[in-house]
């Protein structure tokens, strides 16, 4: 099997299709061995192909050329490209974020998630959503290098910086590299506040500094759970931490000092949205303080990977999971308004905020929404060579 390139169409309006249509174009495209990738080359990763990314000029398309040498091929290895980046601190204005600045260390992520919203940002480096996400990872060493820089400004303001907003800072890599750690270093110097979003018990190991933080209320640390099942967190999942390591690593956050909190994300209709109490609940036993959620967002190519995944895993549950999804998107199956598309509209959407809302007032979660202190930030310092004199 060989791969040629076709000029890719024009770009055009998308098609809305019935769940019905969708989910047969779907088991086609699954059925194409050209498209699917094999079992084995993609052990342990979450996509089940490496469709084109949609700025890519060129399509590509598997052909059999007559030399058959797929058992020749190897599993597909993760490689992390060095990246030199400009500046850091990435700003946003969306009304429906609670944080208007983050700092994302690495683009794509190796935990593998089906679901991950980010995946669609690789087409911005000329690479697929699907496999490329997962296997080429971006990584940023001089993170804290520029970050000290952009917090040394004379306009600077503090605000809380996110980390983790689009891809998991405490990834695999990072083990590795530890930017995530150096990056919080140099906000902890600064006394500058940072919230974290993580699903990976690799978080532990910086409790050394985020207990200073938390000391000086400069953070806050949110835990995403997305199943307590073990077997669909590895579908979904396949290189993160297992639920059990979560709820361990909210709780050694907790006894820590460090204000925990807990993202049920994303809620997928049919798949784990059974589970939201189950998820609050052990989450609070654990230590969680605060909670909130997401219902599954699939923007720009994630929906068909997303059904992708349901016809390897769940396929007779797709188009009743894309039915449920369309009821909440207004007849779509997404719908990016600022206003809904994190929680859906319909009786489907409100359905799971009154569960979500009923469980945490049960549970005395969300009770306090803790403030981190912007008043204690103090710049760095700009190296001279020169000691202080006090």
């Amino acid at each position: 099997m060989s791969i040629r390139f076709k000029d890719q169409p024009a770009p055009s309006k998308p098609v809305k299709r019935s769940p019905i249509e969708a989910a047969e174009a779907a088991r086609r495209r699954m059925d194409d061995p050209a498209y699917r990738v094999e079992m084995e080359r993609r052990r342990g990763r979450g996509s089940m192909a490496n469709p084109s990314g949609r700025y890519e000029p060129a399509q590509r398309e598997s052909f059999d050329d007559g030399w058959d040498i797929e058992d020749e091929l190897p599993p597909l290895p993760t490689e992390v490209i060095v990246e030199k980046a400009r500046t850091i601190i990435t700003k946003n204005d969306s009304p429906d974020i609670l944080f208007e600045r983050s700092i994302n260390p690495y683009r794509g992520c190796e935990h593998g998630c089906s679901y991950c919203f980010a995946r669609p940002t690789h087409a911005y480096q000329g690479l697929s959503s699907g496999l490329d996400f997962e296997t080429k990872i971006f990584a940023k060493p001089n993170a804290a290098e520029l970050l000290e820089k952009e917090l040394r400004a004379p306009s600077y303001q503090p605000a809380t910086i996110a980390l983790g907003a689009n891809t998991d800072p405490y990834q695999p890599v990072e083990r590795k590299f530890r930017i995530t750690r150096s990056i919080l270093e140099v906000l902890n110097r600064a006394n500058h506040p940072v919230g974290i979003v993580t699903k990976s018990a690799l978080v532990t190991r910086d409790i050394d500094i985020l207990s200073q933080m938390a000391d000086k209320h400069l953070v806050k640390v949110a835990i995403s759970i997305t199943t307590l099942d073990p077997r669909l967190a590895r579908k979904m999942e396949p290189r993160a931490a297992t639920p059990t390591k979560r709820l361990e690593t909210v709780r050694k956050l907790s006894e820590a000092g460090i204000p925990v909190s807990v993202l049920v994300a994303p809620i997928i209709p049919a798949i784990n949205d059974h589970e939201i109490e189950d998820i609050l609940k052990a989450s609070q036993q654990a230590g969680a303080q605060e909670a909130g959620y997401v219902l599954l967002r699939l923007p720009h190519d994630l929906k068909d990977l997303m059904r992708d995944w349901l016809v390897e895993h769940y396929p007779d549950k797709l188009k009743h999971v894309f039915s449920l999804l369309q009821e909440a998107r207004g007849g779509k199956d997404y719908d990016s308004e600022w206003s809904t598309r994190q929680s859906g509209v319909g009786p489907y959407a409100w359905m799971i905020g009154r569960r979500f809302e009923t469980a945490t007032e049960r549970l005395g979660l969300n009770k306090r929404n803790l403030s981190l202190r912007k008043d204690l930030f103090k710049a760095p310092a700009k190296e001279t060579g020169q000691l202080s004199l006090f």
